[in-house]
């Protein structure tokens, strides 16, 4: 789905906020868009459509997904918290818009944050996208499968799935 069409199935009242969010850092919307397109590109040539799911591959992809995108705003001047607290809000205002199942969103949601996690703790503001990436594809084979919220909470570190 394109972002236009996206954008248009938003409600007016989801619309306005997410141009507030976007107005307050307008020099970050193109970085933004870049990773998203660079994630999805990235998981179709690894994963074909499996990450379409809600299994590791999935969770590889929310993890990749907030790393490029903090990544790609990234600047020494601009700081690694300054691009995880805009990563973190975007990434978490597309799940409030996203119509999922509470334990999918759940689970999206944590896998974003392990992906803000690796970011600051590996450093991957320096490392290069093939390091990023098998980086990555180790930590996805650590991922946990889940049931519950309950069971997400026990692993905050670790990618998650469902399937």
């Amino acid at each position: 789905m394109t972002i236009w069409n996206r954008i248009k199935q938003l409600s007016v009242k989801q619309f306005l906020i997410l141009l507030k969010v976007f107005i307050m850092r307008p020099l970050y919307i193109i970085p933004t868009h870049k990773a998203t397109i660079e994630t999805l590109l990235i998981c179709d040539r690894l994963f074909g459509k499996k990450h379409q799911n809600h299994n590791q591959e999935n969770a590889f992809r929310h993890v990749l997904w907030n790393i490029i995108i903090a990544k790609n705003c990234y600047t020494p001047k601009r700081g690694v918290a300054n691009v995880l607290e805009w990563t973190e809000k975007v990434t978490t205002l597309h799940e409030k818009m996203a119509p999922n199942k509470p334990l999918e969103t759940a689970m999206d949601l944590h896998n974003n944050k392990v992906g803000l996690i690796l970011f600051e703790e590996e450093k991957l503001y320096e490392k290069s996208f093939t390091e990023i990436k098998e980086i990555l594809l180790e930590e996805m084979d650590l991922g946990i499968k889940v049931t519950s919220i309950e069971e997400m909470k026990q692993h905050t570190d670790k990618m998650i799935y469902l399937e």
